[in-house]
């Protein structure tokens, strides 16, 4: 057979040929809608790789950051930086000043771009990043923010005036299909986050699992809205993944309430989207409150978070929309497994099919899943027994990225720290985070499965459970909620609820009621900072 290499830019290059007219929505921060085609999107990356090329003299290799939304400006350097073999980085800038500072130097970046929205954000440490040559503002020429401070240190662009009147065609170099592509970090929420760096084979692997039935079963006739960043584990593979089946792309831009949602979903006839689930609440919250529609949206791809029965349910009986799950992380690719709506699930009686929308699908082709006990022993699949879940794959990290492969690599296998259950069919369900679980008495009690309970009461918009300390039982379950706008709740109906719904002795010693709960820039619950600040409440409390 032939050894043709799996590059990147063949992703867009087939859009091309397929489906060169196809369109790419995008919500500008300047405040308007820009439309163009998918031959557009190649011809403007082509610009840009002269850019990258001529006027940067970037090098196959170098790290090349960057600090924005979704938006076009963003997919065509997904696609031009790997494309001449250098590495995209993709930066959050939701994180601490310190740990993009961190993150930056940990990669040496040698060159930025930046939504002109984060320019003040990348002063406060711009001169303490001794690699980096210059900046690169993605705006128009006339959004450019005040640089001149920065004058003589480092070298400032602006992203149209980069691009200029190069040529719209570009000599792609013929690259080996291992060469990495595409650096992402974790999102730190301990210690500092860890880099994942991903091949050329590893992203076209992923998009061609992420386009098919078993992941997010994607059609050239599918209108796809990923609410998750292009920042965040490369926005679930949707930049790669749109092109290579030709279907509209609808990117967001920094649009996350609810009332942008709707808005873009109506207009642009959206009808899959992606995000974590307290994206899809919010949008949720606003429907409810605005009385508007989203008649044109099917399903909602959702990861990063356990799924909650009671919006599973919501988005069914409600809106008619399927809660697809779906479950990866940064170091899987990080699409894995998923339940799309197969005729087979949507026959079964409706609470059969949410207990399935509450877990993790099923691994697609690729991907090996099992559930090991604490000396690495593997359990059974029977739905029962659980475990800390292990994969592998040919998108799966094998080690962070400058760092020696240890202990969470071992034996070829990724150790996810998450503690799961998978059933005779190979639906997997998160029981919960390793570092979550919660020990009382010698017992486990699983904090995602109050969370979900709680999550199906009426007046109830979002929960967290955490273990704190407890003088007799070494650990006890804490409970946060945060009622609905308008509602009144006090704890007693929450322990009214929870009764006969979970074993006595899981019952929270406490419910507090509270206006909001934590979360990280990429939508998740931030339950360590509440156990810092709690984790002494119950014996302060008994005391």
């Amino acid at each position: 057979m032939q050894q043709s290499q799996l590059l990147i830019i063949d992703l867009l290059r087939h859009a091309v040929r397929r489906s060169p007219d196809q369109q790419v929505v995008s919500r500008r921060l300047e405040g308007d809608i820009h439309r163009y085609s998918y031959l557009e999107c190649y011809q403007r990356s082509c610009q840009l790789a002269h850019a990258l090329t001529d006027e940067l003299q970037i090098q196959p290799g170098e790290r090349i950051a960057t600090l924005a939304w979704n938006g076009y400006r963003h997919l065509e350097l997904y696609y031009a930086v790997s494309g001449i073999g250098a590495v995209l980085h993709t930066v959050n800038p939701r994180l601490f000043a310190e740990q993009i500072e961190w993150i930056m130097n940990d990669a040496e970046d040698t060159w930025l771009f930046v939504d002109y929205c984060f320019v003040d954000l990348i002063a406060e440490f711009a001169s303490r990043l001794p690699h980096l040559k210059g900046i690169i503002v993605l705006a128009d020429p006339n959004q450019m923010p005040d640089c001149e401070t920065w004058q003589g240190k480092l070298r400032i662009y602006n992203y149209e005036h980069l691009l200029g009147a190069r040529p719209d065609n570009f000599a792609w170099p013929a690259l080996n299909q291992e060469q990495a592509a595409l650096l992402c970090y974790t999102s730190g929420t301990t210690g500092n986050p860890k880099g994942v760096l991903s091949s050329h084979r590893a992203m076209v692997l992923h998009a061609q699992a992420t386009i098919s039935h078993e992941l997010l079963a994607l059609t050239s006739d599918s209108v796809l809205l990923p609410m998750v960043a292009m920042y965040h584990a490369g926005a679930w593979g949707a930049p790669y993944a749109a092109p290579l089946v030709g279907c509209k792309l609808v990117l967001p831009g920094d649009g996350m309430s609810g009332m942008a949602m709707q808005e873009l979903i109506a207009s642009e006839q959206v009808t899959v989207g992606l995000g974590v689930p307290t994206i899809w609440l919010t949008l949720h919250n606003y429907l409810q409150d605005s009385g508007q529609a989203i008649p044109s949206l099917e399903r909602v791809c959702v990861g990063g978070a356990a799924s909650p029965l009671g919006l599973v349910q919501t988005y069914d009986e409600q809106y008619g929309i399927y809660w697809q799950p779906i479950w990866g992380m940064t170091e899987t690719g990080p699409l894995a497994s998923s339940a799309p709506p197969t005729k087979a699930l949507l026959s079964l009686p409706k609470a059969e099919r949410y207990a399935i929308q509450t877990t993790a699908g099923r691994a697609c082709f690729g991907v090996d899943m099992q559930i090991v006990d604490a000396e690495g022993q593997a359990l059974p699949h029977d739905g029962e027994t659980s475990g800390e879940l292990r994969v592998r794959g040919p998108w799966i990290a094998s080690h962070y990225y400058a760092r020696e492969p240890d202990q969470q690599f071992a034996d070829g296998w990724l150790a996810t720290g998450d503690i799961a259950v998978i059933d005779p069919q190979g639906y997997m369900k998160v029981v919960d985070r390793k570092k979550d679980v919660i020990k009382s008495g010698g017992e486990w009690i699983s904090s995602l499965e109050i969370e979900n309970i709680c999550s199906q009461h009426p007046q109830v918009n979002e929960s967290c459970v955490i273990g704190v300390k407890h003088p007799k039982w070494d650990e006890r379950p804490l409970l946060f909620v945060v009622p609905k706008q308008g509602a009144q709740l006090n704890k007693q109906d929450i322990y009214d609820f929870l009764q006969g719904k979970i074993a006595k002795w899981w019952t929270p010693d406490d419910v507090l009621i509270v206006a909001e709960l934590p979360h990280t820039g990429t939508g998740k619950l931030v339950k360590h900072s509440l156990r810092e600040q709690y984790l002494n409440y119950l014996l302060e409390t008994t005391s």
